[in-house]
């Protein structure tokens, strides 16, 4: 009796553990997926060789062509240091850096002193604190066009930007980007000439010409990783911008904002391909890029010059006069200030001398920047 009872009690106690609901899975946290997650659309193209990422995409180490205000490099006044996990910048925050060409002529002016230079800030006189005219090692962007027109002169232009590196100081650093309707990052920061030869030699002349766009990308670029105080983009194309996110006015005010590089442009417009009204805003575009920025406009009649603009380039860039003042006004003070830079010397006939036209004040914060994404 007392078994029948036990085997009662045991059938009752399995109906009920079959009675209790089964146990469901944790749902997942609001917000979250359970699918696996997709591939990021930002992850390089891949051909024969692996292309590195888009200039305009927030992948790192590059950052994208917005039209914010950054903070500027550093300049000849200031330092990068090590410290902790991030860099700090220290620097002298009101010292207003310009690299300065003197030409009588055509010819440049290789031997003035401190005493022969004037600079008037929005019209007024401001004294110069610092005078160099030395060879400084330069960070150098090579942004060349990588369009479909471009197919042909590409052999040529490649010689003459690697001629243009190789007669540079040695302690300069150079990056490639080519551009069509996007910019890649074919050669980062290097002073091998041969990996730069390599990043060159990437072509894949298609799509259009976004030319705005790996402008604004390549001076993000430089101040974000150049190690040269500095800074020069050497921008070669054939033709007028028709693919980028920018306008020429916003581009040249980021530059500007970014406290950012001289722009040395090579126009490759000679040919048939472009009607004369393309042909004369592409030209516009690119002075105003070079002026504005204190660089110079090139526009060779044939591929065969190319040669002889890199050299002038090459020499410009190394017979530079670095002057440095503290502005009258404070940096607390907005909006653009123009500059004008002036030269006489004993001796000498009229000396142009060209700079930047202005800047804007940029209030630069000694702190230790955020860790990029994808780090």
């Amino acid at each position: 009796m007392r078994l029948c009872n036990n085997a009662i009690l045991a059938i009752l106690l399995a109906a009920a553990v079959l009675a209790l609901p089964a146990q469901q899975p944790a749902a997942p946290a609001s917000g979250a997926s359970s699918a696996p997650k997709s591939k990021s659309p930002q992850t390089p193209l891949t051909t024969t060789t692996p292309q590195a990422p888009p200039l305009t995409v927030d992948t790192d180490p590059v950052r994208s062509p917005d039209i914010e205000p950054v903070e500027p490099p550093a300049t000849a006044a200031g330092t990068v240091k090590k410290e902790g996990e991030g860099y700090v910048l220290h620097t002298d925050v009101e010292e207003v850096v310009l690299n300065c060409t003197v030409l009588e002529g055509n010819r440049l002016v290789p031997d003035l002193t401190r005493n022969d230079f004037k600079i008037l800030e929005d019209g007024v006189p401001q004294t110069l604190i610092s005078f160099q005219h030395t060879d400084l090692p330069v960070s150098i962007g090579m942004v060349v066009d990588n369009s479909g027109s471009m197919s042909s002169k590409r052999p040529s232009v490649n010689k003459a930007a690697l001629d243009l590196i190789q007669a540079s100081n040695p302690q300069d650093e150079a990056f490639v980007v080519n551009f069509s309707d996007e910019a890649y990052i074919d050669q980062e920061f290097t002073s091998d000439v041969n990996k730069l030869r390599d990043g060159l030699s990437h072509i894949e002349s298609r799509g259009g010409t976004a030319l705005y766009d790996a402008v604004v990308a390549s001076a993000d670029k430089l101040v974000a990783d150049a190690k040269r105080p500095k800074q020069v983009l050497i921008l070669i194309t054939d033709g007028e911008d028709n693919a980028s996110t920018q306008g020429l006015e916003q581009t040249v005010l980021r530059v500007q904002r970014l406290s950012g590089p001289v722009i040395y442009s090579i126009g490759l417009l000679f040919g048939d391909e472009m009607t004369h009204a393309e042909v004369r805003h592409a030209r516009r575009a690119l002075e105003m890029l070079s002026t504005e920025t204190g660089g110079m406009a090139f526009f060779p009649k044939s591929i065969e010059q190319i040669d002889q603009i890199s050299a002038e380039v090459a020499r410009d860039i190394r017979n530079q006069y670095t002057l440095g003042y503290h502005s009258t006004k404070p940096t607390t003070e907005p909006g653009f200030r123009h500059v004008l830079v002036t030269a006489e010397a004993k001796g000498m006939g009229k000396l142009n001398v060209r700079t930047r036209t202005g800047y804007f004040p940029v209030v630069r914060v000694a702190k230790q920047p955020s860790k990029r994404a994808n780090q």
